[in-house]
């Protein structure tokens, strides 16, 4: 959207407030409103505001920054009262205007700028995969006296909310809600209010459903969409599923592992990568038809699996989802079809404009900003040093159940990191590649270290309500 159309959209649609959005480096999302007939003189200066109130931004001496509004991001804000425009600004330096090292939409722009100077590729397509759960009660407390938590969802005979009796017996148990029918998937037109106004962001949806988990787990995946539209929109859809959960009585979580012994939340990436319009991933009669490049992305990125752990799985609860039994890949090998694998290559997309790559390991907890540059910036390091997967280095192609395998044949394979602590050590010793090219800088990954050390240490630190089983009458 240009200028034009939006002074169009104003006048058309009355507007009377604009609504500027930015994401912190965990991935949070903070806003600010202003009239609408203030845009001209903000779109010419900007918003100051104070850094160093926003976690891991900036320091109190030198808090000073601007907001600089990106009109192309521009929509109608679908659940203000007031006709109101929302869009997504930069983190900009006070004195230059230029975007903060650790700003994630200036990072995300320098990692495509990387990508298009690399000279392989001038376009990255993405497909992300949105699986959250929607329960109609959310009861947590944690204090120093008491904690714990209580989630209830309709759809789950052993899991039904205060007062909800299941008289029409349409709450089910004993099986998997994987593609569960009306009346039975009990949220369908929920989800279908979400796809349609995430399609009313310009992004299109391929298809929605429930899945796995019977305490209301849901999946909307869009069609393959340019780098630079969707990790500008995701921030937007997540920010939709929010919404329209709440405004139907519903709460939405993207929590990794929200409930105990059952599916969890991943956030799956497909990528392909494309150079003057062709998919320089395909190459017809090789193995599952990939190209060399893509052969050299994909051991790029599984090479960097540990360290890279700390951008796409960035919660002490995600590992509680990366564990054997629950389609959550916990080793570093990629192969054809194959949902035990980090890295499938989905036997569907047979044609040169589908081939693909899907990256399995991540979640919603990421800020998909920083995590989806970093697997950028980890498959062009494989493609730059040529880093070939073979089943004699361990990353595959391995197209059998690896869980299957004895246990003396699966300790050979690299395995994603079993805690963010141990992720974030992976990190500090791993990063060079994401400084290539100044698209990550040293200060962002202190500070994300720094950052998540501090939820690792506050989980730490907690007695855990399991405890109480073990040790209370010890």
């Amino acid at each position: 959207m240009n200028i034009e159309e939006l002074n169009k959209l104003i006048e058309e649609r009355e507007i009377q407030s604009v609504d500027i959005k930015y994401s912190d480096l965990v991935g949070n999302w903070y806003h600010l409103t202003f009239p609408v007939g203030r845009l001209k003189a903000v779109m010419a200066n900007g918003i100051p505001f104070d850094g160093s109130s926003i976690p891991g931004m900036r320091s109190v001496e030198s808090g000073d920054m601007l907001l600089m509004p990106d009109i192309s991001t521009a929509i109608v804000d679908p659940f203000t009262r007031a006709p109101t425009i929302r869009m997504l600004s930069y983190i900009c330096h006070a004195e230059t205007r230029a975007g903060v090292s650790k700003d994630p939409r200036s990072l995300a722009q320098r990692a495509q700028a990387y990508l298009e100077q690399s000279g392989v590729a001038d376009q990255s397509l993405w497909i992300p995969e949105f699986e959250f759960y929607l329960f109609h009660e959310a009861e947590i407390h944690n204090g120093k006296f008491s904690a714990g938590y209580k989630f209830t969802s309709a759809e789950n005979k052993e899991d039904l909310p205060f007062g909800y009796q299941d008289r029409d017996g349409t709450a089910v148990a004993n099986r998997k809600g994987y593609h569960i029918d009306t009346p039975f998937d009990k949220h369908a037109d929920v989800r279908e209010e979400m796809a349609h106004l995430i399609e009313q962001t310009g992004c299109p949806i391929r298809y929605h459903h429930h899945e796995v988990g019977l305490s209301g787990q849901q999946e909307i995946e869009t069609e393959l969409c340019d780098f630079r539209l969707i990790t500008d929109r995701m921030m937007y859809i997540k920010d939709i599923i929010h919404n329209t959960a709440l405004r139907n009585g519903l709460t939405a979580t993207f929590m990794p592992k929200p409930l105990y012994d059952e599916p969890g939340n991943g956030m799956h990436f497909h990528i392909q990568l494309r150079k003057d319009g062709k998919n320089i991933f395909f190459k017809k009669g090789s193995y599952a038809d990939l190209s060399d490049d893509a052969l050299y992305f994909i051991g790029g990125i599984l090479t960097h699996g540990r360290s890279l752990a700390a951008f796409t799985n960035p919660s002490t609860n995600s590992y509680k989802r990366l564990l054997p039994g629950f389609e959550a890949p916990v080793n570093l090998f990629f192969g054809l079809a194959n949902r035990s694998a980090t890295i499938r290559i989905p036997r569907y997309a047979t044609s040169e404009e589908n081939k693909r790559i899907e990256f399995r390991t991540s979640d919603g907890t990421c800020n998909y900003y920083l995590a989806m540059s970093a697997l950028l910036m980890a498959g062009m390091d494989g493609i730059k040093k040529r880093i070939m997967p073979t089943p004699e280095n361990g990353l595959g192609p391995f197209d059998d159940n690896v869980f299957d395998w004895s246990d003396e044949k699966r300790s050979e394979l690299l395995s994603v990191p079993s805690s963010l602590e141990e992720a974030l050590d992976a990190l500090q010793e791993d990063h060079d590649y994401l400084l290539a090219g100044g698209v990550f800088k040293q200060e962002l990954i202190d500070s994300w270290i720094c950052e998540k050390t501090k939820e690792v240490v506050a989980v730490r630190n907690r007695p855990h309500p399991f405890e109480m089983n073990l040790y209370y009458n010890l």
